[in-house]
């Protein structure tokens, strides 16, 4: 499948977004990041409610330890989600982030254009840093299919990437979009920017503390 540009200068580029919520937390003490609370509203509700600002067609949140709080969590969500808003439990998740990934992608239910592969635990990531990644996108130059953020040499995250490319990940058994990426550096149009939102996440407790997130 081909994008044409024409797509890419359309208002209604289609969005899915998947959001990868199956960790376990364990540097925490073991506590569901999605659950974390910034301003008194949980990671998962801030990012998804910042989200529908962008008008996308579907998001669908992975999950894995603690799924039946999680997906309590989005239940609550779906009432004011205008788009389609589900989840799928990685069975496994102790096999890692990339069990994770490759369930989501195989999971994705709507004919989207551009996937945003997002973390749960970013708190400030919101509208304006994924409408960055998708202007990025838009005037990527030819042969450009893949959006990677970059904060003074360091990958950051959410990424974001054509159906086209999440199509041929899929085509190759076990393939995720990391090891893809590494694969078809050619693919890939490095977003450079002093913006720390793409790699602030919580990992410990002090990440809490620096992040300005309510304690556990």
């Amino acid at each position: 499948m081909t994008i044409s540009s024409e797509s890419f200068k359309s208002p209604k580029l289609r969005l899915a977004i998947l959001l990868l919520a199956a960790g376990e937390g364990s540097r925490l003490g073991g506590f569901p990041k999605a659950l974390l609370k910034k301003e008194g509203h949980t990671l998962l509700k801030r990012f998804i409610t910042s989200a529908q600002s962008l008008q996308p067609i579907e998001i669908l949140a992975v999950t894995g330890f603690y799924s039946a709080e999680v997906e309590q969590e989005v239940q609550s969500l779906k009432s004011a989600c205008p788009c389609s808003l589900s989840t799928v439990k990685n069975p496994t998740p102790e096999s890692g982030q990339p069990s994770s990934v490759r369930l989501g992608l195989e999971s994705l239910k709507s004919d989207y254009d551009v996937l945003l592969v997002a973390l749960c635990d970013q708190p400030n990531i919101s509208s304006p840093e994924i409408e960055s990644l998708l202007l990025q996108f838009k005037q990527a130059g030819s042969g450009k299919e893949i959006v990677l953020p970059m904060v003074h040499e360091k990958r950051g995250n959410p990424v974001l990437f054509s159906r086209r490319v999440i199509d041929q990940i899929l085509s190759i058994p076990g393939m995720v979009c990391r090891p893809f990426m590494d694969n078809h550096p050619e693919l890939v149009k490095v977003f450079e920017t002093n913006n720390q939102a793409y790699l602030l996440d919580v990992d410990t407790q002090a990440d809490i503390q620096k992040l300005g997130l309510d304690p556990i």
